[in-house]
């Protein structure tokens, strides 16, 4: 028997349960009665109801304690010209060098905001917020979206009603087939910007995103009336700057899976041993840890992009696949009952594709351990359905089945399952390759497929440790599906 080399590991769903120990690097997630204590992972996982989906594993914390994400703080004016050779939280004044004019942030003190008490409202937000306590609502006047194929993405800036200055950066999405409510949203967002700021600024709306091309006419249509200016970016060099950003100005954006400990393991770019130790200042040392990596950006469709420095010019999108997003929304659309990704997600967690998938254990009876494949490695997505449909009942007119009593002899969460595994870890797959053949070793994956969800952080985990026989990782980021929308905020403002 000849087998495919997308041959891969039948792994089983975590679950978070509760824990009483605030274990280092270990991100929890909360449960439903809003718990914040930490949570270890086991096998099981508990029915989630889907409106909390995004929620539940977006609001991943490692402790409650927001620490400095620098040693020293600086004047808290963004105005202030600083400079530097290197897109970091050096001098607190975060600035990247993609282009010029940037719009500079001060990230002193920065954090990702976990604990629920420093919300407001009663329905948790998509992503956790980010709050910069040093920067001030009076130097924002613009918001920024990032209009995608299969969603619209949100950046913008409120007030951090918690401090006495300082500002939130909150995040929203939506289908972008919602797309009149999405303005709707943009419309609301601006009108409250212009309250903050006393009507004192003209308000920029930046655009990037193929749909800031496609519905360009409509949002200017629509936010004629609130004297709104539109200033359209380019989608990769957006995506890069908010990867920077992310990864250079915020700390613990960065986590893992931990396999051998069956955990989440957050880490802070310029001080994990993942990266080269930094004893100085100097912006090439700097550099050298953070550069080169593969950034794989999985959204309708997949990119791949190798980026080698922080300055403008220093990426190239060397691959991708149509297998992407919304490969798996569309067939799942079709095989099942699910109405939103979010559905579908909850769904493939809790099925079981051993029902669906033809496994190496079917095969031999046993594991393969010659060629290095267990028994619960996946043979053959969606193996299983053939012989079940076909080789049972339809040899005669007689016995044949409808397509619709063929899809009901199948669970549909079982489905989900098996085509979650089969799209993710083709992705993994194709991103090992590109990162051996340009010599990368950091894989950093992001876009609003991961929806931070724990099956599919774990399928690539374990597809990048599988390939590269445990030499190299799969890293994640809290907010993966804000890259473009978060550089699109940060690009050059309109002179």
């Amino acid at each position: 028997m000849t087998f495919n080399h997308s041959i891969i590991e039948n792994s089983h769903i975590i679950n978070n349960q509760s824990n009483n120990n605030n274990e280092e690097n270990l991100i929890n997630i909360h449960n439903l009665d809003k718990n914040l204590s930490s949570m270890s992972l086991n096998e099981n996982i508990p029915n989630i109801d889907s409106h909390n989906v995004d929620s539940i594993n977006n609001l991943k914390t490692l402790t409650n304690s927001t620490n400095s994400t620098i040693s020293s703080t600086i004047s808290s004016n963004v105005s202030s010209n600083v400079s530097s050779n290197v897109s970091s939280r050096q001098n607190s004044i975060y600035r990247h060098n993609h282009c010029h004019n940037q719009k500079p942030l001060n990230v002193s003190n920065a954090h990702i905001v976990n604990n629920l008490n420093e919300y407001e409202f009663d329905n948790l937000p998509d992503a956790n917020d980010i709050s910069l306590p040093n920067h001030f609502i009076n130097d924002i006047n613009e918001i920024s979206i990032d209009i995608g194929g299969s969603l619209a993405k949100m950046v913008y800036f409120t007030k951090d009603s918690k401090l006495n200055n300082g500002v939130r950066i909150n995040f929203y999405k939506i289908e972008t087939d919602k797309i009149s409510q999405f303005i709707e949203f943009i419309k609301k967002t601006i009108t409250e910007l212009i309250q903050v700021n006393n009507n004192k600024y003209q308000i920029t709306l930046i655009a990037t995103g193929g749909g800031s091309h496609k519905y360009y006419n409509m949002l200017t249509n629509e936010l004629t009336y609130l004297n709104c200016k539109i200033q359209k970016e380019d989608e990769m060099q957006c995506l890069i700057i908010g990867m920077d950003f992310f990864i250079t100005g915020i700390k613990n954006e960065i986590f893992y899976y931990d396999d051998v400990n069956n955990k989440y393991v957050e880490i802070d770019c310029e001080n994990e041993s993942f990266n080269e130790t930094i004893e100085s200042n100097d912006s090439n040392q700097l550099i050298s840890s953070v550069y080169p990596y593969l950034l794989v950006n999985i959204g309708s469709g997949v990119s791949m992009i190798r980026v080698t420095g922080p300055n403008e010019g220093n990426f190239e999108r060397v691959g991708g696949s149509s297998l992407g997003g919304g490969t798996l929304w569309g067939l799942l659309s079709i095989l099942t009952d699910c109405n939103s990704f979010d559905e579908m997600l909850e769904m493939a967690s809790n099925g079981n594709n051993e029902n669906v998938d033809l496994l190496v254990g079917d095969i031999y009876g046993m594991s393969y351990d010659k060629i290095g494949l267990k028994s619960n490695h996946i043979a053959s997505s969606m193996g299983k359905v053939f012989k079940e449909v076909i080789d049972k009942n339809d040899k005669n007119d007689e016995t044949k089945l409808s397509r619709v009593e063929r899809l009901n002899k199948f669970n549909q969460k079982d489905i989900a399952r098996s085509l979650l595994y089969a799209v993710s870890y083709n992705i993994g797959q194709i991103a090992y390759l590109q990162a051996q053949r340009y010599n990368l070793k950091k894989i950093y994956f992001a876009g609003s497929y991961i929806r931070n969800h724990n099956q599919t952080i774990r399928t690539l985990s374990f597809a990048i440790n599988f390939w590269s026989n445990g030499e190299k990782k799969a890293y994640f980021l809290n907010h993966e599906g804000y890259l473009g929308a978060m550089g699109a905020f940060l690009m050059r403002r309109n002179e």
